[in-house]
């Protein structure tokens, strides 16, 4: 038999290991109509590649995959094939992680032709309920992840104002939030680092030219920075008297940056349309805090206390008449009523 037809018949040997746990040597060596030894000498192929082929013990040697070290190609049938994508689909819309997303790149770059139009119709079937990520075309994703693995340039439509306007990019990273999809991307007509909403991007598609990657920053950083303070036009730092765990797990990661300051301390940092709303976000928390930047929110802050406290003293008089006895009646009145 030539190379073409043993790399054919070792390849068929590692789809029937990986669909049952053990086969005996002849069970093998009638599926793949050979002799013993030549399923003998697959196996010893199989594990020249990494693959743990076990041999047991007994008449005919039964052959088991075992679990290696490392993580070895998997052959699937089409369905099989058809049921991985459409999940993977499905998680990386729904925003289960970008572990997802890179899993699909990888697939979608294997699968056939002829699977791909059953896995989008698969997939546009599949709807979710509840909060998560903006829903985002898996396509769009799918070509953004490839562009940044591959270092080609990306071209696409987005908003400017009231107009899309055309962007072209050097993309590098794919970021998710609790809410959305984001890509850091170099914008060549900007000259700088820029982060671009996945939903928000029309008319993408990848380009043949490859570009040589910049120094870059951190893509989480830089994006989650973006998103919860450099968009607004109102910023304000903070130190807030409890561990970063704990008010990270109060506050969203899309809407502040939380950091680590030590002592039980940790600094946040965030933004919105006003300082006064930053204010209150942080005053919500039920921590003790201190104002770090800008210093004109002290005045803010002041004038929140004041306002508290006329609130609380105002329900403190309203109390004590609500609690005071009533006055007695004078004994004329008690006559008249008679």
């Amino acid at each position: 038999m030539d190379e073409l037809g043993t790399t054919e018949r070792v390849l068929a040997l590692l789809g029937l290991l990986q669909q049952r746990r053990a086969w005996s040597g002849p069970e093998l060596a009638g599926r793949l109509g050979v002799t013993p030894r030549t399923v003998r000498r697959d196996v010893e192929r199989l594990r020249t590649l990494g693959y743990p082929v076990h041999a047991g013990q007994g008449v005919g040697g039964g052959y088991r995959l075992g679990r290696g070290h490392d993580l070895p190609p998997l052959l699937l049938d089409d369905e099989e094939a058809i049921a991985t994508a459409v999940s993977l689909l499905a998680g990386a819309a729904a925003g289960t992680g970008d572990a997802a997303l890179r899993a699909l790149t990888k697939l979608d770059q294997v699968l056939p032709t002829r699977l791909r139009h059953e896995v989008r119709a698969l997939s546009g079937s599949v709807e979710f309920f509840g909060t998560g990520r903006t829903p985002v075309d898996p396509e769009v994703l799918m070509t953004l992840a490839g562009a940044c693995r591959e270092e080609v340039e990306v071209g696409f439509d987005y908003p400017s104002g009231a107009t899309p306007r055309p962007r072209r990019v050097e993309p590098y990273r794919l970021v998710a939030s609790d809410r959305r999809w984001y890509l850091l991307a170099y914008d060549l007509d900007r000259d700088d680092w820029r982060t671009f909403r996945v939903d928000r991007m029309t008319a993408v598609s990848a380009r043949t030219w490859r570009f040589r990657p910049r120094t870059a920053p951190d893509a989480a950083e830089y994006v989650q920075e973006g998103v919860t303070s450099r968009v607004y036009a109102q910023q304000a730092r903070f130190l807030v008297h409890a561990p970063a765990d704990t008010v990270r797990a109060q506050i969203p990661a899309s809407a502040a940056v939380v950091r680590e300051r030590g002592e039980g301390r940790c600094e946040v940092r965030s933004g919105a349309a006003s300082l006064d709303r930053v204010l209150t976000h942080v005053l919500l928390l039920g921590h003790e805090f201190e104002l770090l930047d800008p210093p004109e929110l002290r005045a803010r802050c002041r004038a929140l206390a004041e306002k508290l406290l006329s609130a609380a003293e105002a329900d403190a008089a309203t109390d004590a008449a609500a609690d005071a006895p009533a006055t007695p009646p004078r004994a004329d009145d008690v006559r008249a009523e008679e």
